[in-house]
C-alpha cells in the first residue's frame, strides 16, 4: 500500500521517516519529495507498505498526529496520471 504523507517538516530525513513507518510494518520504499532546483524537501512525501494492513495501520494511527510541530497528513496514495509532468 502506497501512502502519501503531508504536513512534514522540512528539516525531516528518509532515515526518520523509515523510522516513523516501520513502527507499523516494513517499509519497501520511502520517497521524500525534493525540488527539482533547489534539492530542498518539498514537505511531502511517499511512503510505500509492505502490506494494506500495515499501510491502514499506519495511516489510522499517524493522520493528524503532530510529528515536529506539525500535524501529519497521511492519507493512501492516488495513482500517478500518465502523461508527463508539467514543465
Amino acid at each position: 500500500m502506497k501512502l502519501y504523507i503531508g504536513n512534514l517538516p522540512f528539516d525531516v530525513t528518509e532515515t526518520e521517516l523509515l523510522g516513523l513507518f516501520s513502527e507499523f510494518g516494513e517499509v519497501i520504499h520511502a520517497n521524500l519529495v525534493k525540488d527539482r532546483y533547489t534539492g530542498n524537501p518539498r514537505g511531502f512525501a511517499f511512503v510505500e507498505m509492505d502490506s494494506r494492513s500495515s499501510g491502514q495501520q499506519a495511516m489510522e494511527s499517524l493522520n493528524k498526529t503532530v510529528y515536529k510541530s506539525r500535524p501529519l497528513v497521511c492519507n493512501e496514495a492516488k495513482p500517478q496520471k500518465k502523461g508527463g509532468r508539467r514543465r
